[in-house]
C-alpha cells in the first residue's frame, strides 16, 4: 500500500506546524464506516519513556483484522529511532513515520484505521489519525485515552453514553463511555468519516474492554515487543475471538446503548 501524499519528516517544529495547517485543509469529514465484512487496522506505538528525546527508539505496530470476528489477516511492526522529539500537538511527526513505513509493508489494504491518538480534536485539526488518513487517503478514527483540546460535559455512567467534544462551539468528536463506570474515550474522526459514525464504529468494536479490540490488541502486542517477548499476535487473538463469539451469542443486541440516548444533541 502506497501513500497518496509524501513529505519530509526531518522538520523543525515551526515547519511541522506549517505542514499540519496545510494537510488539515485536505481532511475530508463525513461518510460512513465500510460495509461488513471489512478490514480494520489497529495502530499503536511504544517508546522507552524518554519522551523529549529526538532519537528515542520507538516500536510501532499495525494489526489488520477482518471485522466482525477479529481474525488477524496481517501484521507489521517497525522499530527505529524517532526523527522528532515529543512536543504536545506534534505527536504525529514522532510516530507517523513508523506507522507509514508499517502500512507500506502490509500485504492487504485496510478499509479503516483506528489510531491511538487524536483525529481532528487537535489544535490545528490534524492529529495522528487525520495525518495518516490524509497521507494514505483512508477512513481513519482517533481513539484517545485523554483530552488534548476542547470542552465537554461528562457522559452518563452507562456503556454507550456520550457527549459532544467542542472546540469554539464546533463539534470535533464525542466523549464516549465504552464500559459502564469506566473512564470514557475521546473519539474524533480522522479522515473520510463523520463524528457520529466514528463513535458508533468504536463502540461496536469495544466488545469487552475500554479500548476497541484493534487498538487494544495492537497495544498489547507492541508492549510485548518492547519487553522482548517472542510472540505472534495471532496466538493471543484466538482467545479473544472465542470470547467475542461467546459474548455475541448471549448479549442483548440493544445492550450497547444502555439507558442512554447514544449521541445526545446537547
Amino acid at each position: 500500500m502506497e501513500p497518496r501524499i509524501r513529505h519530509a519528516w526531518d522538520l523543525t517544529p515551526r515547519q511541522a506546524i506549517a505542514l499540519q495547517r496545510d494537510l488539515a485543509r485536505q481532511v475530508s469529514l463525513g461518510g460512513k464506516p465500510p460495509k461488513k465484512p471489512f478490514l480494520v487496522a489497529g495502530c499503536d506505538a511504544s517508546g522507552s519513556g524518554r519522551w523529549s528525546r529526538r532519537d528515542e527508539r520507538l516500536i510501532a505496530g499495525v494489526l489488520v483484522f477482518r471485522y466482525p470476528g477479529f481474525e488477524i489477516v496481517d501484521h507489521v511492526s517497525v522499530s527505529r529511532p524517532s526523527p522528532f522529539p515529543y512536543i504536545p500537538g506534534l505527536l504525529s511527526f514522532r510516530e507517523a513515520p513508523l506507522y507509514a513505513e508499517a502500512l507500506q509493508q502490509l500485504k492487504v489494504t485496510p478499509d479503516l484505521l483506528l489510531c491511538d491518538g487524536q483525529g481532528i480534536a487537535h489544535p490545528r485539526g490534524l492529529g495522528l489519525a487525520s495525518h495518516l488518513g490524509v497521507l494514505f487517503d483512508l477512513p481513519s478514527i482517533g481513539v484517545a485515552k485523554s483530552r488534548l483540546v476542547g470542552k465537554h460535559r461528562e457522559p452518563g455512567r452507562s456503556r454507550g453514553c456520550s457527549t459532544r467534544l467542542l472546540i469554539n462551539g464546533t463539534v470535533v468528536g464525542r466523549v464516549l463511555r465504552t464500559r459502564t463506570g469506566v473512564r470514557p474515550l475521546y473519539i474524533s474522526p480522522g479522515h473520510r468519516i463523520g463524528v457520529e459514525e466514528a463513535a458508533e464504529a468504536v463502540l461496536a468494536m469495544a466488545t469487552r474492554y475500554r479500548l476497541p479490540e484493534p487498538t487494544r490488541a495492537a497495544d498489547i502486542w507492541v508492549g510485548q515487543l518492547r519487553r522482548g517477548t517472542k510472540c505472534a499476535p495471532q496466538s493471543r487473538m484466538r482467545a479473544l475471538r472465542k470470547g467475542h463469539r461467546r459474548e455475541s451469542a448471549t448479549a442483548d443486541p440493544h445492550s450497547s446503548r444502555a439507558s442512554c440516548v447514544p449521541w445526545p444533541r446537547r
